[in-house]
């Protein structure tokens, strides 16, 4: 017998997708259990720290973190926000989107788009936008392959002394 929360792994991965649910997590209460997602994105990221700025995102932006779930494991994660500026009007926009290494190509990270999209359309917003490295040719095609076109490059400069 399997431990709680552990996923056979002989289970194929879209049948796995059948028994995923898609659930909005509770903040600050499963920061603990979908931090280990978030590090495979984020390699960089401290538990102390995500737990920081996902607060400080939740009270700016009223930022939400909505999981893949299989027995009570997260499998995947999607964090995003409402934002609102002069080009694209009220937007959904999506920060973050992983699935774990052992769960892709199972269909999870297009059903938390679907639920992405879904919310923008309930919400009345013009429509989504999220960001990939120039470098993530994986995620470049993964976005195309579900509808999603690449209409900007975006820049960034750090400020000295940080």
């Amino acid at each position: 017998m399997k431990p709680p929360g552990e996923i056979d792994s002989v289970v194929n991965p879209r049948d796995l997708a059948q028994l995923a649910k898609t659930n909005e997590l509770s903040l600050p209460d499963d920061l603990d259990r979908a931090f280990p997602v978030i590090k495979e994105l984020r390699v960089q990221l401290t538990l102390e720290d995500f737990k920081t700025f996902v607060m400080l995102a939740k009270a700016a932006d009223g930022y939400r973190l909505v999981a893949r779930e299989v027995r009570g494991k997260i499998i995947a994660l999607m964090g995003y926000r409402i934002l609102h500026d002069l080009v694209h009007g009220s937007h959904l926009y999506i920060d973050d989107l992983v699935t774990t290494k052992d769960h892709r190509s199972g269909g999870h990270g297009a059903e938390l788009l679907k639920y992405a999209e879904s919310e923008a359309r309930r919400l009345g917003l013009s429509g989504l936008r999220l960001c990939a490295g120039l470098e993530n040719e994986a995620a470049k095609r993964f976005y195309e392959r579900e509808g999603w076109q690449s209409r900007s490059v975006a820049f960034k400069k750090r400020v000295s002394g940080h």
